[in-house]
């Protein structure tokens, strides 16, 4: 098949990858622009358009997918099928009614579940115990289209956004190549989806950083994993930002925020308390809280706010 792939971050290069492997045919690839990044703001490509020039692929980065141009420069490539993977743009219909087998997209959630920018980390987030992929073909609406597979995996209790992320990642680009096989042969299922059972994974943002040590152990550990890799957790203790990078639920009581063991090193929730295991201090790279208390004398009367 001739495919024309869309897609921006790492997540999508698994699968770009996963299609070459494949022997697939890949006539361009489409991603973002070139965006500033980093303290000193440099133009860094995306991580799709790194990998598809290493395989010597030719790369679009309209700014618009609504130009007329570029859906003529599409219609030229005669795509059999457009695979969509986190490209971050919506196609407009004159681009989905171009190629002739439909344009298939991977989504990181168990549709109708978590539509959206950010549906692996709001899994986490929730404290879901099941998580997954979805293929389906594309509509005019935000994930909306119908189902074609599904993949589903349990996420385990201490894992983080970012370890679910790569895991979805990998078994997504099984997935993807295993129904564009079904697409080929004409054998793709199309199950609607169900209006009533769909939720919406907002992007996230660092205003929802800061930890309220009000609430329960389980929804404290669920906000430090689910902001893990970014934007990640906050707290302050004795008036200085401190990043929290992972926890585990403990069962010790205290008053919120108190730190009520040190060994490990342990702060009390509304109905528990969780342990810190990696932390990162006000202009300090990040450590496991054995090696921060070798600097700092906490006990008690000890608070994280």
């Amino acid at each position: 098949m001739n495919i024309v792939f869309m897609g921006t971050p790492d997540f999508a290069v698994v699968s770009l990858k996963r299609l070459i492997e494949a022997g697939h045919n890949i006539s361009a690839v489409f991603t973002k622009v070139d965006m500033p990044r980093g303290r000193k703001m440099v133009m860094t490509p995306p991580e799709v358009k790194v990998c598809a020039l290493e395989h010597g692929l030719t790369v679009y980065q309209p700014s618009t997918l609504k130009d007329e141009q570029v859906i003529a420069s599409i219609k030229d490539l005669a795509p059999d099928v457009i695979v969509v993977v986190a490209y971050g743009k919506l196609l407009p219909k004159a681009v989905l009614d171009i190629p002739r087998l439909g344009c298939i997209n991977l989504h990181g959630s168990l549709l109708p579940k978590y539509r959206g920018a950010a549906p692996i980390q709001w899994t986490v987030l929730n404290g879901d115990k099941v998580g997954g992929v979805t293929t389906m073909y594309m509509g005019e609406g935000l994930d909306t289209g119908d189902i074609i597979q599904k993949y589903e995996t349990e996420v385990g209790e201490n894992e983080t956004s970012g370890e679910l992320f790569d895991r979805l990642a990998s078994a997504g680009a099984d997935l993807l190549c295993e129904t564009l096989e079904l697409l080929e042969n004409g054998s793709a299922p199309r199950i609607p989806q169900n209006e009533e059972e769909a939720s919406y994974a907002s992007m996230l943002d660092k205003s929802m950083c800061v930890i309220d040590w009000n609430k329960s152990a389980a929804e404290v550990h669920n906000l430090v994993r689910g902001l893990n890799p970014w934007p990640v957790a906050l707290t302050t203790l004795e008036g200085k930002r401190m990043k929290i990078i992972s926890t585990r639920v403990s069962n010790k009581k205290g008053a919120p925020g108190q730190v009520v063991s040190t060994n490990p090193l342990t702060v009390a929730c509304a109905d528990g308390s969780v342990e810190i295991l990696t932390l990162q201090p006000e202009g300090k790279k990040p450590m496991d809280s054995k090696s921060f208390l070798m600097g700092h004398r906490l006990d008690s009367n000890s608070f994280f706010a």
